[in-house]
C-alpha cells in the first residue's frame, strides 16, 4: 500500500481530496474586574467563584477521560484487522491518528495534536506491541519490569526499585498482553494453566502468573537483557569485577574448566555466563539447554534447545532432563545449561564427566558451599539411588570452579567469590577460595567498598593450565589482585 491509495481509516471527498475539518476552540472565559452593576466583589465571593471554576474544571477532566475511553473503543471498532496487519507500524500510526482526528471532530471531543499522537501511539502499541509496557522496554536504563496488577508497575533502574505511572485499563487488558507474550513462543497461560515462563523476541525473560493464583490481578515480571551484548569490559566499567578477575575467568573459560555460576535471583548469573562464553573457541560445537531461551552466545556453531510444557491433554511435555540426555547424542564439545533446578543436575554431572569439558550452568545459592549442597540435593531428586558419598565423588570429579555473584545492598552486582573444588577427603568436599570479596566500608554516596582476599594455594587444575599454556597468565592475574 502506497501513500496515494485510499487510507485505511480516513475519508476522502469525491474529488480525491482528504476531508479535513477543524474543531472550533471554545472562547476563553473572561472575568471582568468590576461587575455590571458597578459593585466590587468581596474576597468571599472570589473564593466561591474560584471553587466553582475548579469544580467545573474537574468535571470537564472526568468527561474528557470518559470521552477518550469511548473514542478509543470506537477507533478499535472501526479498524480492520487484516488491513492493520498489512501496514508498516509508522504508516499505521499515521492512519490511526487520522481516524482519531475524524472521530474527535465528529463527537466534538477536544484533543490537541499531542494528545491525538499519544492516543494513536497507545492504540498501535496495543495492537502490535505490549501496550503500556512498550516505552519501558525501549528504555535501556531499565533492568527489570514488575507489574503487580493493572494499577501498579515497578521498575529496577541502577539497582533500585521505583514505581512508575504505567497503568493498564483493567484486568482483561493486562491478561491479553500476558497471553500475547506466551503465544509468541508457542505457550499458553489461562485459568487452567495460570503460570508460564516465556521470553520476548530480544531474549528477555518473562514470568506470568494469573488469578486465582495471583490475588490482586495478573502478575508479570520481565528480566530485560541489553540489546548490546555485555562483555567483561562493560562489567569492569559497572564495577562488577576487576581487570584481574576478568582475566582469571577468561583463562578458566579458555582452559575448558567446568564452571558453575551461583547467586541469588537477579544477581547477574546469566549475564556473567554470557560474558564468559565469549571466550569459547569458535570451532567448538556448543549445545544450550534452557527453560526459556535467553543465552546470547556469539559463536557460529551453537544449537539452542528449549523445554516445552504439556499440552491441554497433559501430553507432549519435554523437560530439561530430556533435552540434556538428547544433547549428549548431538556430538557437542560443550553443553551449557541455562539453569539447573531439578533432576537434570545428575545428567549435567554425567556430561561434565564424559568428555564435555568446558560445560557451564547456573544455580541459585547464597554461597559456593551452598551451591554444592544444592547440586547434591537435586541429584537425589533424580531417584538414582546413589549414596551421598557417591554423589559428592561425582560432583568433585565434574566441577572445577564455582563463581559466586551477588547483588549487594548498594544495588551493584559483583563477583564476590571464586571457589575451586579441590577434591574429596572421606565424605568431605575440599574447597579452596581462589579469592573472596570482603566488605570494608562504603562511600558517602552509599557505594560498597571492599577488597579481595587471595588464596596462596596451588590449583588442582594447574596441569590443565600448563596444557593450554596459560599457567603463567593465571599466576600474573593473581599477583595483580594482591
Amino acid at each position: 500500500m502506497n501513500d496515494s491509495s485510499m487510507p485505511v481509516f480516513g475519508r476522502r471527498r469525491a474529488d480525491g481530496m482528504e476531508l479535513m475539518t477543524s474543531v472550533p476552540l471554545p472562547a476563553a472565559p473572561t472575568t471582568p474586574a468590576v461587575s455590571t452593576n458597578n459593585t466590587i466583589s468581596t474576597p468571599e465571593q472570589d473564593i466561591n467563584a474560584a471553587a466553582v471554576v475548579a469544580a467545573a474544571a474537574n468535571a470537564a477532566a472526568v468527561n474528557t477521560r470518559s470521552d477518550i475511553a469511548e473514542l478509543r473503543a470506537q477507533c478499535l471498532a472501526k479498524m480492520d484487522a487484516t488491513a492493520v496487519a498489512a501496514l508498516h507500524p509508522e504508516r499505521l500510526l499515521i492512519e490511526v491518528e487520522r481516524l482519531i482526528s475524524d472521530l474527535a471532530t465528529e463527537r466534538r471531543v477536544h484533543l490537541n495534536g499531542r494528545e491525538q499522537r499519544q492516543l494513536a501511539t497507545e492504540l498501535v502499541d496495543d495492537m502490535l506491541g505490549l501496550g503500556p509496557l512498550e516505552p519501558l522496554l525501549l528504555d535501556e536504563t531499565i533492568n527489570d519490569i514488575m507489574v503487580n496488577g493493572p494499577d501498579k508497575t515497578f521498575i529496577e533502574r541502577n539497582g533500585k526499585l521505583v514505581q512508575v505511572p504505567v497503568r493498564f485499563r483493567d484486568w482483561t487488558h493486562l491478561t491479553n498482553i500476558c497471553q500475547r507474550i506466551a503465544a509468541s513462543v508457542g505457550r499458553r497461560v489461562d485459568e487452567s494453566s495460570p503460570m508460564v515462563d516465556a521470553r520476548l523476541k530480544d531474549g528477555s525473560r518473562v514470568n506470568i502468573i494469573l488469578p486465582p493464583l495471583s490475588i490482586d490481578g495478573p502478575s508479570l515480571s520481565i528480566r530485560k537483557f541489553s540489546k548490546k551484548p555485555i562483555d567483561f569490559d562493560k562489567l569492569i566499567a559497572f564495577g562488577s569485577l576487576t581487570p584481574a578477575i576478568a582475566r582469571i575467568l577468561e583463562i578458566a573459560s579458555r582452559c575448558r574448566l567446568n564452571i558453575i555460576v551461583s547467586g541469588g535471583t537477579g544477581s547477574g548469573k546469566t549475564t556473567m555466563m554470557n560474558a564468559m562464553s565469549r571466550f569459547i573457541d569458535p570451532s567448538e560445537r556448543v549445545v544450550t539447554v534452557e527453560d526459556a531461551a535467553e543465552l546470547q552466545l556469539q559463536q557460529p556453531h551453537v544449537v539452542r534447545l528449549e523445554t516445552r510444557p504439556a499440552s491441554l491433554e497433559g501430553k507432549g511435555e519435554v523437560n530439561a532432563r530430556d533435552l540434556v540426555r538428547n544433547a549428549l547424542r548431538m556430538r557437542p564439545d560443550r553443553i551449557i545449561i541455562g539453569e539447573v533446578r531439578g533432576p537434570e543436575a545428575f545428567d549435567m554431572l554425567q556430561a561434565m564427566n564424559t568428555g564435555h569439558d568446558g560445560s557451564m550452568s547456573t544455580i541459585h545459592a547464597n554461597n559456593t558451599r551452598d551451591a554444592l549442597a544444592r547440586i547434591e540435593n537435586m541429584v537425589q531428586m533424580s531417584s538414582m539411588g546413589l549414596t551421598p558419598k557417591a554423589i559428592r565423588s561425582q560432583v568433585s570429579a565434574a566441577v572445577n570452579i564455582i563463581v559466586q555473584v551477588e547483588r549487594q545492598r548498594d544495588g551493584g552486582r559483583r563477583v564476590t567469590q571464586v571457589t575451586e573444588l579441590a577434591g574429596l577427603e572421606g565424605e568431605t568436599q575440599l574447597l579452596n577460595d581462589i579469592f573472596k570479596f570482603e566488605v570494608v566500608g562504603e562511600t558517602p554516596t552509599g557505594r560498597v567498598v571492599g577488597r579481595y582476599i587471595i588464596s596462596k594455594m596451588r590449583s588442582t587444575f594447574h596441569e590443565r593450565l600448563q596444557y593450554f599454556g596459560l599457567d603463567r597468565a593465571w599466576a600474573h592475574a593473581l599477583e595483580d589482585m594482591a
